[in-house]
């Protein structure tokens, strides 16, 4: 969502965009905030690191709460929100995994309430962190939306690849795993290839998963930059049916990425 402003290039953004013209408006709210810019590769993208740390401390403080105050009697509100969720979750477990649902429903749930944290941040009108930040602690970059950086979105996803890993060795054990890795799918004579194809395959997993949600949710906040780019009595009329909207793409894509990443962890325990 949008903040109400007549002009990029009036105060109404803020003091920190006052000087911006359009384009420098999107480029600004498109720019994360970097820790270490000379650093290449090693730079941190702080902003996303914050919200990621913090959108996932307050997924762990609701659902802990929530289980803390569990009664056998009549439930409250945030039980019967975490019960729904988790029975959610453990029912597409079901589907797609043979074994034991405890195993992966809980992963499950935690990797869909994050990401669905991730994308909420969407609709935050765009200016207003930022801008806080700009005043209190003069900071000039903030993306407040971890899934609208490549680097937010390819983290969890490596992330649920090496559950897949860790997965796939303690079902089949290391030799097995192994040797499944290096034999299949056309015998252990053709080694190398096998390798290749698996090497390919494991990039390719992770990457997709990424830049799927990326890609997605990237147009998304472009879209509320755009809006809060005409005149204040057209960004509401404009923002609001889009935000509307936007609450069924973040949900829909918390949920791809979470099966998505169930269904990998789940072929993880099987024999190919």
């Amino acid at each position: 969502m949008i903040f109400m402003s007549s002009s990029v290039s009036t105060t109404a953004h803020g003091a920190g965009h006052a000087s911006l013209d359009a384009t420098g408006y999107i480029q600004h709210h498109l720019s994360p905030g970097i820790i270490g810019e000379n650093l290449g590769f090693w730079a941190v993208h702080a902003d996303t690191l914050f919200y990621s740390i913090f959108l996932g401390i307050v997924f762990l403080v609701v659902f802990r709460i929530g289980v803390s105050r569990a009664t056998s009697g009549v439930p409250g509100k945030l039980q019967n929100f975490c019960e729904i969720m988790f029975e959610f979750v453990e029912t597409q477990v079901k589907d797609v995994f043979h074994g034991d649902p405890a195993t992966l429903a809980p992963i499950g749930l935690a990797i869909f309430c994050w990401v669905f944290l991730f994308n909420l941040m969407d609709l935050v009108p765009i200016d207003y962190l930022p801008e806080f930040a700009n005043r209190v602690f003069g900071i000039k970059h903030m993306k407040v939306v971890p899934s609208t950086d490549v680097n937010g979105t390819l983290g969890v996803a490596l992330g649920v690849f090496v559950l897949v890993y860790y997965f796939g060795i303690k079902a089949k054990g290391a030799g097995h795993f192994l040797l499944e890795y290096v034999s299949k799918p056309f015998g252990i004579f053709l080694m190398p290839f096998n390798v290749a194809l698996r090497v390919v395959e494991d990039l390719s997993k992770p990457f997709s998963l990424a830049l799927r949600l990326y890609g997605n949710m990237y147009v998304g906040e472009l879209f509320f930059i755009l809006m809060a780019l005409l005149p204040w009595w057209g960004q509401w009329p404009a923002s609001l049916p889009w935000a509307l909207f936007h609450i069924f793409i973040i949900t829909l894509q918390a949920f791809i990425f979470m099966m998505l990443s169930l269904i990998y962890m789940s072929i993880a325990f099987d024999s190919h």
